[in-house]
């Protein structure tokens, strides 16, 4: 990443959650009033995409650096996984299989554009400006667009994956983390904007929506049959599942990021080495695992509720990482890097229309390859909170697929490269 000339005005984490916090408190105040103004708002501008866009203007303008800050790492190693286990022990198992094979159709549909989106991106580069593509040894684009694709399609340790395998240098490496994250968080809001309008849209194409219908149903049925104002006591349980179980979950990536490093070092394109990717294993995992259980109506006090607060949390530190001004600094990157995704978008929303897919499952089936385990509930609760285990499902997936994937990509470019 670029080093910074001017420290940011709030280096205090402390400080940065207190913001972020007052932050996400407006937004859903003003989300929730009933005056005619905030009403026509919030039928323009979704409330989640403000919750990601404002704090990235703190980054923006220099008030915090999102990139010094911890917030993100907080979010991402304690929140993240603590907010899997909470969506994931209220997760109806059987109604998720019942959404059918569109979802997966749509994921892998995502996957495909990624995979020949990098390629193509190049040679329609190529034809116009040559040497935005070009470059040669550790620092030629492909090789660093190999970083994107690994980000892409699984997430941060299938990046590393690929930076090692064809071993991209640090300049190029740097540049590309940069259009990974701005031209992926553009997408990220294009669809949280689709999510606002998601029955029309569905209605238009004829999609059956049905299956998610009767999901949503199912859950507000439960709620309704079950929901109870919680005690100190039923707080206190959601606390110790969610954290008791993320603590766990660290205790095991600990001990098998390590073991299969040093026992199977061959195992690496599979994404084993990374404790990131055990961590969220373990916890979507144990979780689903006691969905089947009593423990599952711990829901009943508002588990997921919890959860939500913690998306959003998560959704606030992902914005602190988005600087808009970085554009400026390697424009034809930020071009190549969006017409690699105007490539998945339209493959997506090409095969939605031909399958009659819903929205939702093109949404999260993009989401899960492009953000993984981090961001995909995100767009998943943005159609309704009952819907984000989906997300975390599809995005554990990309994490087994994103090596393999990744290196088809970068063989791939580095055929058209020029």
């Amino acid at each position: 990443m670029s080093q910074e000339i001017h420290q940011a005005l709030i280096t205090n984490d402390a400080v940065v959650l207190g913001l972020l916090a007052i932050i996400l408190g407006g937004i859903f105040v003003t989300h929730a009033s009933p005056h005619p103004f905030w009403r026509r708002f919030y039928t323009v501008i979704p409330a989640v995409l403000l919750c990601y866009f404002l704090p990235s203007l703190l980054n923006t303008f220099g008030i915090v650096d999102g990139h010094e800050s911890r917030m993100y790492h907080v979010s991402t190693r304690y929140l993240l996984p603590a907010c899997l286990v909470l969506l994931t022990i209220s997760i109806d198992f059987k109604a998720i299989i019942a959404l059918g094979p569109k979802a997966l159709i749509m994921f892998l549909t995502g996957t495909f554009g990624i995979v020949i989106g990098g390629p193509i991106a190049i040679l329609l580069m190529s034809m116009v400006y040559p040497d935005a593509v070009g470059g040669a040894g550790p620092d030629a684009v492909w090789r660093g667009m190999t970083t994107v694709a690994g980000s892409w399609i699984g997430g941060g340790a299938n990046q590393a994956a690929m930076k090692e395998v064809y071993e991209v240098g640090d300049k190029i490496f740097s540049s590309m983390v940069t259009v990974d994250v701005i031209v992926a968080n553009i997408w990220m809001a294009c669809l949280l904007m689709m999510a606002g309008r998601a029955k029309q849209i569905d209605a238009k194409v004829g999609a059956d929506s049905s299956a998610i219908e009767a999901l949503k149903d199912k859950v507000e049925a439960y709620h309704a049959e079950h929901a109870r104002i919680p005690t100190g006591t039923d707080l206190m349980k959601i606390v110790a599942w969610g954290f008791g179980i993320t603590g766990l979950a660290h205790f095991g990536a600990d001990f098998l990021g390590p073991w299969f490093a040093e026992n199977y070092p061959a195992l690496k394109p599979y994404s084993v080495h990374s404790k990131f990717f055990w961590l969220v294993v373990i916890a979507t995992t144990v979780g689903l695992s006691l969905s089947f259980t009593r423990v599952r109506h711990i829901e009943a006090a508002g588990a997921s509720k919890l959860a939500s607060v913690m998306i959003y949390i998560l959704v606030a530190s992902i914005g602190l990482h988005m600087d808009i001004t970085a554009i400026a600094k390697s424009p034809q990157y930020f071009v190549v890097g969006m017409i690699w995704m105007a490539i998945h978008a339209s493959l997506m929303l090409i095969v939605a229309r031909l399958i009659k897919a819903p929205l939702f499952f093109m949404a999260v089936g993009s989401q899960a390859n492009v953000g993984g385990a981090a961001s995909a509930p995100v767009v998943a609760s943005a159609f309704h909170p009952s819907l984000a285990p989906v997300g975390v499902l599809l995005a554990v997936l990309g994490y087994a697929l994103g090596t393999y994937m990744a290196w088809l990509c970068g063989q791939l470019m580095q055929i058209v490269a020029p």
